[in-house]
């Protein structure tokens, strides 16, 4: 990590005094480091495989996309510097400012899921802007499509990768995070300060947004919650039933691989927990209670 502090000292123009690792993240490692004028600004080295041998890309679209917010509402970090290849920094870096907040991973409470809910809307409404995201990628391709050893009910999965094999619905396109969920968000007294990690920004249906963002609620606070979040966007559960079963699906083979930032940042919750929310968040998807909630919520 040298090389990449005396990268930063080059390119921001200050000397650091500080370096801070930032728990959360698992695709990258993320420094906030501190300039001995006060200053602050993180620092993401794309350090860990896979994601190193495509560093250069993902720095770039999140940097190419923090510049596309600096004129929007949306609080994102704004760029400061990247070194693609990682010549001088070691890996391919990316300099963003540094964004006060922390993160809110112990509540699904209404006002925070509602919060989260328009935020997301304000996302999507942004447009493509000079220079349009990819397009989405699924994260549940064929090879994923396996019953995983830890399952207690293989036939939901089953059920599962049969919607997957038809084709996907038809959507209007849209501005994705689409890595939107309660780990990817800061708050400051009681409001939103940040939305951060915008390495898979993509253009496609906002339902897989809305998607991805209940999954991680599903596994941090239950199924119940991520029903209430979906709910809170505002969108028919029964149109998102396929996004919804395609981010589940996406995290086989094992959930646990996103477990460890949550207990980083300070949660207990095991990684048995995490797989067992997943499934009953599954079995709520294909069995429609996620709709069943969205209409008594929409009725009052």
């Amino acid at each position: 990590m040298r090389a990449g502090v005396r990268w930063v000292e080059d390119v921001w123009g200050r000397r650091v005094v500080g370096v801070h690792r930032l728990a959360g993240g698992w695709t990258s490692t993320v420094l906030r480091v501190t300039a001995d004028d006060g200053e602050r600004a993180v620092l993401r080295l794309m350090t860990k495989e896979p994601w190193r041998r495509h560093g250069a890309e993902l720095v770039r679209r999140e940097a190419t996309v923090q510049k596309r917010l600096e004129t929007t509402p949306i609080p994102a970090p704004r760029s400061i510097a990247v070194d693609l290849t990682g010549e001088d920094a070691g890996a391919p870096a990316h300099l963003m400012s540094w964004l006060p907040g922390r993160l809110c991973l112990t509540s699904a409470a209404d006002d925070v899921l509602e919060r989260l809910a328009r935020l997301l809307a304000g996302i999507h409404e942004l447009g493509a802007g000079d220079e349009r995201p990819r397009e989405y990628q699924s994260w549940a391709p064929p090879g994923k499509r396996v019953v995983p050893p830890w399952a207690r009910q293989a036939g939901l999965w089953e059920r599962a990768f049969e919607v997957l094999e038809q084709a996907p619905p038809a959507y209007v396109g849209t501005f994705l995070h689409r890595d939107f969920h309660l780990g990817n968000v800061l708050w400051s007294q009681g409001r939103v300060s940040g939305v951060v990690d915008w390495v898979e920004t993509s253009w496609g249906p906002a339902d897989l947004d809305v998607a991805h963002a209940a999954t991680g609620t599903a596994m941090l606070h239950g199924p119940e919650a991520a029903a209430r979040f979906v709910a809170a966007c505002r969108r028919p559960a029964d149109e998102g039933r396929y996004w919804q079963i395609m981010d589940i699906v996406g995290f086989l083979p094992d959930p646990a691989k996103v477990v460890q930032p949550w207990r980083d940042a300070g949660l207990d919750i095991g990684d048995d927990l995490a797989r067992r929310r997943l499934e009953e968040r599954l079995g709520q998807v294909l069995d429609g209670r996620t709709a069943k909630l969205d209409r008594r919520t929409s009725n009052g």
